[in-house]
């Protein structure tokens, strides 16, 4: 597929979790890996109107060439690619109920979420909550690096979501999947669930293994 192919998809994937309100206002960004580099949203765009001719492209080396300005948030899809060779796309969004989440005293810290469904762990499996850290703080970044070398997704407390996938379309499903599942426990916090139980869960994994 051409790189102007990838344009217009980034750019109609972008709408789409905009219109069914996954991110609003300018929040929100997505990359993609070529062969030469890597495609980014621009800063300060909204996801429900991307130019697919102003998508930022970054050289191998990670520096901005051509297109807008990258988002302000690049690194932190850097940091994923670096410690996830096999990722061809990273996602992070602001989306309601992962946020949500994110702000709760009391979830688990290596594992937000409970297994809930077969989809979850087949998508997303662990998710570990990162600190809070200013928004630019370059420790976000140090911290979002630690966690990729173990997980393809992570939550950042009071923030958002980032979730590497093996294509574009890998990484908008495990997004759907975690603000689906954020929903899902919210709705459930004050019943008594019945997660998947540990045999259950190592079942799907050895079935479906992450692939990026």
């Amino acid at each position: 597929m051409s790189e102007n192919k990838h344009r217009d998809r980034i750019a109609q994937l972008a709408k789409s979790l905009y219109d069914r309100q996954l991110t609003f206002g300018s929040s929100g960004n997505i990359s993609f890996k070529l062969d030469d580099g890597w495609l980014m949203t621009p800063t300060g765009s909204s996801m429900g109107d991307i130019d697919p001719a102003r998508i930022s492209k970054l050289d191998s080396a990670g520096v901005w060439v051509n297109g807008d300005k990258p988002t302000k948030e690049s690194f932190l899809h850097m940091a994923m690619y670096q410690e996830r060779s096999r990722a061809g796309a990273v996602i992070h969004l602001h989306s309601t109920h992962s946020v949500a989440v994110s702000c709760l005293h009391d979830v688990n810290s290596d594992n937000v979420l409970p297994p809930l469904t077969a989809y979850y762990v087949m998508r997303i499996g662990q998710l570990p909550l990162i600190p809070y850290y200013a928004p630019g703080d370059v420790n976000l970044a140090e911290a979002v690096r630690e966690m990729a070398s173990r997980h393809h997704a992570v939550l950042l407390a009071n923030h958002g979501p980032i979730v590497a996938g093996a294509s574009l379309e890998d990484a908008v499903y495990a997004t759907e999947e975690l603000e689906e599942t954020a929903k899902l426990f919210l709705l459930l916090r004050d019943k008594k669930i019945k997660p998947l139980d540990e045999l259950q869960v190592r079942e799907l994994n050895e079935k479906f293994p992450v692939n990026c």
